[in-house]
């Protein structure tokens, strides 16, 4: 599906769950580059020594996955750099015709940042490319090829970015393509009203799954649809756990703060406890706008 593959790497569980899944999804003619970005060192009198014991640690660490790779006879490409890890991720993603970037992230409970520090969570609201996220742990499912996908959708430009990248993958796998809407509301005034704003919502949404559904039937792809209510993040995990869903493809918005809050709601919430990776993707629009 991919043929130029970035796995940035710190040696912990989920780098090399990252980089597992990646060797799986990649092409048959693909090269995986692998990145470690060394700490600065800046504002330390022993900084020189101890950038130089991070690259080491680094290259240490690259050579191991370079191994796993070579057991996949998967093509690899290393490098150890400098700086601020998310920069440089993006950087080299940008200038080494990178397709898709694969991460990993803590375990499915764990509270507080991504894996990386925080670098899993802004490299997936600033990327280009696709970013697949990919956590280490016992209840996550890390199967391929994929068998049932997931694409939640509201008909907004980023959700249909992610219908397209979601058709992408069933149809290299032959899976089943899942599409969820979530009605979010929240109760007000009688039950009757409540009751009718629910409907009128169901509906709503229900136009938007048939669009999307009609999309997908185009391409020969297995659908199914569904319209959930209650809080939007939580019944998408749900859904997924339910469902035995593999992959689960999102739309991402971008970089102003309302987007951003919009991301932290819905995006960042599922990568923390969905029960398989979570492949996110920027609309095009969005990407011309951020380039102006």
């Amino acid at each position: 599906m991919f043929d130029h593959l970035l796995v940035p790497t710190d040696g912990n569980g989920p780098a090399a769950a990252a980089l597992e899944l990646a060797i799986k999804i990649a092409s048959a003619s693909a090269t995986i580059h692998l990145l470690y970005v060394s700490e600065n060192g800046d504002g330390d009198e022993n900084g020189g020594d101890h950038l130089e014991a991070s690259e080491r640690t680094g290259n240490a660490i690259l050579a191991d996955a370079r191994e796993l790779a070579t057991v996949a006879e998967t093509p690899v490409i290393s490098e150890v750099q400098r700086g601020e890890p998310k920069e440089r991720i993006l950087e080299y993603a940008a200038t080494h015709d990178v397709e898709i970037i694969v991460m990993g992230s803590h375990g499915r409970r764990r509270v507080g940042r991504l894996a990386l520090g925080n670098e899993t969570q802004e490299v997936v609201r600033d990327a280009f490319v696709p970013v697949l996220v990919v956590r280490a742990s016992d209840d996550v499912r890390r199967i391929y090829p994929y068998d049932r996908v997931l694409v939640p959708t509201d008909g907004s430009d980023h959700a249909n970015a992610a219908l397209n990248l979601g058709i992408e993958a069933a149809a290299e796998t032959g899976a089943t393509l899942h599409l969820l809407s979530v009605v979010s509301v929240t109760r007000y005034g009688t039950d009757d009203e409540t009751d009718r704003l629910i409907d009128h919502l169901k509906e709503n949404v229900r136009t938007i799954l048939e669009s999307a559904a009609a999309k997908v039937g185009e391409e020969g792809i297995d659908v199914r649809t569904a319209t959930t209510v209650g809080t939007v993040h939580r019944e998408i995990s749900a859904y997924a756990e339910a469902e035995g869903i593999d992959l689960l493809v999102m739309g991402t918005h971008g970089r102003s703060e309302v987007d951003r809050e919009l991301l932290g709601s819905v995006t960042e919430r599922v990568l923390r406890t969905a029960p398989a990776p979570v492949l996110t993707v920027r609309s095009p629009e969005v990407n011309e706008r951020t380039l102006k």
